[in-house]
């Protein structure tokens, strides 16, 4: 459950970026923004306006932005680099308000997508198209730094690290392509290798699993599994390409897969990040297949590597990189990808507490994702 406060916690250290702090005798506008406290504290309050720190940033008025299970997972304190007095949030659509004097690809009134991972563009995991490894970046919006569940965010290499907006676009949508889109394709479907006339089973219904199904059907596997516990998420799945759905709870998904296919799904894909989900996972996936880890694990694992290795399986794992984000917005201009159809729940931010609450409690709620406006 999610506990909100109207302070933050007392004696906390904050981490406070050097815009929130003001020089002497300078009065500045404030804007209002969600501040962690610690485990379990959140607090939506007056914090400054970003500025222009380095030539590389820009600052983004937000738009549209939402809550993602990572957010979920620093409340819980699963994230200790996030300390208090950090604003929440990776994700996010806006207006360019201000650029640095380095920035080429952006002006002031730009329509932009924000992408959850900052990257140079130069160091050299950036040259491998590794972003998520950036020397001087990578994930660090609402975790190193202040985040975007705000009026206003500082995106450090801003001409890297945002996406202009084609006009006429649903800008909504678009926020689904900060994170959880590219997330699903890159960590779930391309690192699992999804082919043509595939099996694939997908292991969790939530908003990145519902991601790797979109974007699977991009490759035209034969059959389409989405095992969840909820039923009304199933449901949905079958509605966005799932060919099979699994109720866990009330059936054994491995014996069920074991029995309809010949010896297994050619891929697993992970999207849940607990022990039983992963277990499900090894059990099912047949001899020279992928296993695709997508789901952050909080604890330790129970790896089968006994079973598993005479049977030639892969598994991979990672952090998202957000290299396929120009691709799946031309697929979502064309039309070949529809992510507002992952839109549930709609909140302003001055409600975003509220949003948090339906968020943590979404099976209750029937809520996918949550879109936060100001």
């Amino acid at each position: 459950m999610v506990t909100t406060t109207n302070s933050l916690l007392a004696g906390k250290p904050q981490a406070l970026e050097l815009e929130q702090i003001l020089k002497p005798g300078i009065t500045r506008a404030s804007m209002r923004g969600l501040v962690y406290g610690g485990p379990g504290v959140i607090e939506l309050k007056d914090i400054p306006i970003p500025e222009i720190l380095k030539p590389t940033d820009a600052v983004v008025k937000i738009l549209k932005t939402t809550i993602c299970g990572t957010d979920l997972g620093i409340l819980h304190g699963k994230t200790p680099s996030v300390l208090p007095g950090t604003t929440l949030g990776h994700e996010g659509v806006g207006v360019v308000d201000e650029v640095g004097s380095a920035i080429t690809k952006f002006k002031k009134g730009d329509h932009v997508i924000i992408s959850c991972i900052t990257s140079c563009g130069t160091c050299e995991y950036c040259k491998k198209q590794m972003y998520s490894h950036c020397e001087h970046g990578g994930w660090i919006l609402g975790n190193t730094i202040n985040g975007t569940q705000a009026e206003y965010a500082r995106i450090p290499h801003a001409d890297n690290s945002l996406y202009a907006i084609p006009a006429g676009a649903d800008e909504e949508a678009l926020v689904m392509l900060s994170d959880i889109l590219p997330t699903g394709h890159e960590i779930g479907v391309i690192n699992g290798c999804v082919k043509p006339g595939d099996t694939i089973a997908i292991v969790g219904a939530g908003p990145v699993g519902m991601s790797a199904l979109l974007t699977a059907q991009f490759y035209s596997p034969a059959k389409i599994y989405m095992i969840d516990v909820d039923q009304n998420r199933l449901d949905l799945a079958r509605k966005f390409g799932a060919t099979h759905t699994i109720n866990s709870s009330e059936e054994d998904a491995v014996r069920r897969i074991i029995f309809e296919t010949k010896d297994g799904v050619d891929v697993a894909i992970e999207a849940v990040g607990i022990p039983d989900t992963f277990d499900i996972c090894q059990n099912i996936v047949r001899p020279g297949g992928h296993l695709a880890n997508i789901g952050v694990h909080g604890k330790p694992i129970n790896l089968q590597i006994q079973n598993l290795w005479i049977r030639n399986i892969t598994i991979t794992m990672g952090l998202v990189n957000t290299n396929t984000t120009p691709m799946l917005l031309k697929t979502v201009e064309s039309g070949k990808l529809q992510p507002a159809q992952l839109i549930t729940h709609r909140f302003k931010l001055e409600d975003i507490l509220d949003a948090y609450k339906v968020f943590g409690n979404a099976s209750k709620e029937n809520a996918m994702k949550v879109i936060i406006a100001p």
